[in-house]
C-alpha cells in the first residue's frame, strides 16, 4: 500500500502518538471538532506530548490552514477506535467552544477540499455518508469508495458535534461535486440492468397499497414570488445548519426543512430555526395512499420512506431518514433508489415509500 500526503499542509510537527504503519488502506474520513476556534500551531502542540495519548493525521485551524500531526501512512489515535483509525484519516476542526460546536466557513469550506484531496490521492471517485453507525460498518465498500465516520460511534462524545452531524449530507455532497460525482453510483451492472428496463418501460411504475391516509409536518422558513429570491433565502438558511428544499404552490416558492410525521416535532424545529433568527412557521403536507387507486411513482418524485421500513436488503435505516423528503433516482421493478441532496441514501422496496404531495 502506497501512502502520500496532503498538498494542502501548510504547518507540520508530528507528534509520537501513532501506532506506526496502517495494515488497512484508506477508505474512510473522520472529522472531528476540537471545541475551540485553534490555530494549526496550538492543535500541534497539543498532540506533542506522549502523556497526551491522542493524535489525528491533520487539523484545519480556525483560519483554514492546514496542519499535518500524523502522517497518512501511520495510523493515529483519534476515534477511541483502532479498527476505524486503522483505515481513516482523521481531521481535527476549529469550532465554537459551545453545542453545536459550529465551523465558520473557511474551515468548513477547507474540510471539504481537504476531503476532495483525501479522496483523489487514495483513488476514491466517490464520498459516502449513510447516517447510521449499523449501516456504515456493515457496509461493504467498493474500490472507488470512501466513507464519513464519526468520533460518537465509537465513544459516547458529542464530536463531531450537532453542527457537523447536520451537515455531513451537505458535506458529502459537495465533496462528490468536485469529485465529478453528483450523488453517489450504484453498481455498474445493476446501472446496466436498471437503464435496459427503463428502456422496455414507458409508463411509470404502480404499485398498490394499503388504504390509509395521513399529514406530515414542513417547517416553512420563507415563501417568494421570485425563484431568485428563493435560492438565496436557501444559502442563508443552509448557513444556520439546515438543510432545505423549495416547493413550488399556488405562484410561490416556499421554502422549507424537513417533513416531520409528528406536529410536536416540527415545532420543536421551529423553535430552533427562530433561535437562530429565521422566521417559521408549520406546513402541513398531505400523503395520500388508496388501496383502489394506484400509487404512481416514477423518476424525480418526492417520496417518504414508511416509519421502521428497512432497506431492500432489510438493512436498518438511522431514525431521521424516515423524516426526510427524498428523490427518487432509479426504479427496477419492486426496487427504488432514493437520493437526499444528490446523495444515494438506500435502495427501498417500492411498497415502502410514499409520495409527498
Amino acid at each position: 500500500m502506497g501512502f502520500t500526503n496532503s498538498p494542502l499542509v501548510s504547518y507540520t510537527q508530528l507528534s509520537p502518538n501513532n501506532s506506526g504503519q496502517r495494515t488497512h488502506e484508506i477508505d474512510r474520513i473522520t472529522p472531528h471538532c476540537v471545541v475551540g476556534q485553534l490555530s494549526v500551531e496550538t492543535l500541534g502542540s497539543i498532540f506533542a506530548p506522549t502523556s497526551r495519548q491522542a493524535s489525528c493525521q491533520y487539523g484545519i485551524g480556525s483560519d483554514g490552514r492546514v496542519g499535518m500531526y500524523v502522517e497518512e501512512k501511520n495510523r493515529a489515535w483519534t476515534s477511541s477506535s483502532k479498527e476505524n483509525d486503522q483505515r481513516a484519516v482523521t481531521i481535527e476542526c476549529a469550532c465554537d467552544k459551545n453545542p453545536p460546536y459550529a465551523f465558520n466557513d473557511t474551515v468548513y469550506n477547507k474540510l471539504i477540499d481537504l476531503c476532495v484531496d483525501i479522496c483523489k490521492r487514495n483513488g476514491k471517485t466517490i464520498l459516502l455518508w449513510f447516517g447510521d453507525k449499523t449501516t456504515t460498518l456493515n457496509y461493504v465498500q467498493k474500490p472507488n469508495e470512501m466513507v464519513l465516520t464519526v468520533h460518537r460511534w465509537f465513544k459516547a462524545k458529542s464530536c463531531p458535534g450537532d453542527w457537523l452531524m447536520s451537515k455531513m449530507t451537505d458535506l458529502a455532497t459537495k465533496v462528490n461535486l468536485k469529485l465529478g460525482a453528483a450523488g453517489a453510483q450504484t453498481q455498474p451492472t445493476e446501472q446496466k440492468v436498471a437503464q435496459q428496463e427503463q428502456k422496455q418501460v414507458q409508463q411509470p411504475v404502480q404499485q398498490t397499497t394499503q388504504n390509509t391516509s395521513g399529514t406530515m409536518y414542513a417547517v416553512q422558513v420563507g415563501a417568494f414570488r421570485k425563484k431568485e429570491n428563493a435560492e438565496q433565502h436557501v444559502r442563508l438558511v443552509k448557513s444556520k445548519g439546515f438543510d432545505t428544499l423549495i416547493k413550488e404552490v399556488d405562484n410561490l416558492y416556499k421554502v422549507q426543512i424537513g417533513a416531520y410525521s409528528t406536529e410536536q416535532k416540527a415545532k420543536e424545529v421551529v423553535n430552533l430555526a427562530k433561535s437562530k433568527g429565521l422566521s417559521a412557521i408549520i406546513s402541513k403536507i398531505n400523503i395520500k395512499k388508496n388501496d383502489t387507486v394506484n400509487n404512481n411513482i416514477k423518476l424525480g418524485d418526492t417520496v417518504k420512506i414508511k416509519k421502521g421500513a428497512k432497506t431492500y436488503t432489510n438493512e436498518s435505516l438511522a431514525s431521521y431518514v424516515y423524516d426526510w423528503n427524498l428523490i427518487v433516482k432509479e426504479i427496477t421493478k419492486d426496487r427504488v433508489v432514493v437520493t437526499y441532496n444528490g446523495t444515494i441514501i438506500a435502495a427501498m422496496r417500492i411498497s415502502d415509500l410514499v409520495l409527498v404531495e
